[in-house]
């Protein structure tokens, strides 16, 4: 079987397959900390969005797997819905006959018992080595999707990066932190191995789950006054690479919620040169396809005061969160409007109301200054506060305030809690 991060302008027809692989690609899953047990289970529930956004990210003739939970009632008809509202917006969805369900537990083992030609997986890791069957490729994937090995082998490359000091737990001792460090260590997406220490006691207590040789990086935190956090992604095949969206980060405590889009986030030709490099570095590491691999780039640009005018901090080789409106703003064309796409939370027993609220201001029915494009939900309950919540995912696209109103008006407080929070800054 061929398979990898293809990106999803693929125009073979493709199965695609993504279950939260992040920690089985550095980490065996049965040695796992509690706290990397309860993040790697949040990460898996949190690829429910993306596996109904594939509903509209796949052509009509792909394939998609599902958790089997999508099958089940109410979300069932929650998932008829959002594919209700893909259509009406003028997106073209998988084929119903082209869905398949699996178990949440054993995904990828249920998909694997079918063979198919070509498949697209987020990233290519050991929970889905029954479907690449490629140790070659596991080994890039974990080279170029580690934070240790992009730490010690860009700079060589001419990639501007931050300071930074790659050590263990074990010798943090013989380290001295006096000032806001940024912590990290492999494992899942989304910050949730990111840190901020200020000293070693700080990053003793961060780590205290861990043996002592877990390798640790200890990087230069950016002065945000100076500087803005941003991501791309880039096409990166055996012969070119190009940039295929750019995007600004969002986070809300301390978290990534989502991504700003649209024509006032843009970069300069050599901030473009310094990352087609990056992309370049990722095809000397073998990564790339003549069909065309995803690979994404979290990065800072300046601006203002001294220092570098970009610098790289870390390198995806997979598809990540940001894709998924990235591609939805080219399907529909809003390459000239504001869209900010984010991540938020619906009590369970408000999703339906959540959802009407959808399909009111959708895009292209919306009458407000604003218009809402869903992009996908976790049917899995998660707690925060000693109440359930629902994660949520959809992009506002124009007047963001107006919306932020007017969710207070129709849905309160209680739903898109995190909304109130997000400020769309460039």
């Amino acid at each position: 079987m061929t398979a990898g991060p293809f990106v999803p302008t693929l125009t073979k027809p493709t199965r695609i397959a993504m279950a939260g692989d992040d920690c089985s690609l550095h980490f065996n899953l049965e040695d796992l900390t509690p706290k990397q047990q309860a993040d790697h289970l949040s990460n898996q529930i949190l690829t429910a969005m993306l596996q109904v956004a594939l509903n509209y990210m796949g052509k009509a003739e792909d394939q998609i797997c599902l958790y089997d939970t999508f099958n089940e009632s109410p979300w069932r008809d929650a998932l008829d819905r959002y594919r209700a509202m893909f259509q009406a917006m003028g997106l073209t969805t998988v084929d119903w006959d082209n869905i398949s369900f699996h178990p949440f537990d054993r995904y990828y083992e249920s998909v694997s018992q079918n063979e198919v030609p070509q498949n697209s997986l987020y990233m290519v890791s050991h929970s889905n080595m029954g479907i690449h069957r490629d140790q070659d490729l596991l080994a890039m994937s974990q080279n170029l999707n580690s934070k240790i090995h992009f730490a010690e082998h860009a700079p060589a490359f001419g990639i501007p990066t931050p300071q930074t000091t790659i050590t263990s737990k074990g010798a943090l001792d013989t380290l001295e932190i006096s000032q806001p460090t940024m912590l990290k260590t492999l494992g899942l997406a989304g910050a949730r191995n990111v840190t901020v220490v200020s000293s070693v006691e700080e990053a003793h207590e961060y780590l205290a789950e861990y043996d002592d040789n877990l390798e640790v990086i200890l990087q230069e935190r950016i002065d945000l006054e100076s500087y803005t956090e941003m991501t791309v992604d880039l096409e990166v095949t055996d012969k070119n690479v190009a940039i295929t969206n750019v995007r600004k980060i969002m986070f809300a405590d301390g978290l990534w919620v989502g991504n700003l889009l649209g024509p006032d986030v843009v970069l300069t030709n050599a901030q473009i040169e310094a990352l087609i490099k990056v992309g370049h570095y990722a095809q000397t590491h073998g990564y790339g396809h003549p069909d065309g691999f995803n690979l994404g780039i979290d990065f800072f640009i300046k601006h203002s005061g001294p220092g570098p005018d970009l610098l790289v901090t870390e390198i995806n080789a997979r598809w990540t969160g940001g894709l998924f409106p990235a591609e939805l703003i080219r399907q529909l064309r809003l390459d000239e409007h504001q869209v900010v796409a984010f991540i938020d939370m619906c009590p369970p027993e408000r999703f339906l109301e959540y959802v009407a609220f959808q399909e009111r201001h959708l895009f292209t029915r919306s009458q407000a200054s604003f218009s809402i494009a869903p992009m996908g939900f976790a049917p899995y309950p998660t707690q925060l506060e000693g109440k359930d919540y629902l994660f949520v995912w959809q992009n506002v696209i124009g007047d963001f305030e107006a919306f932020k109103k007017l969710k207070e008006n129709e849905l309160g407080a209680e739903v898109l809690i995190t909304a109130p929070a997000i400020s769309v800054e460039l």
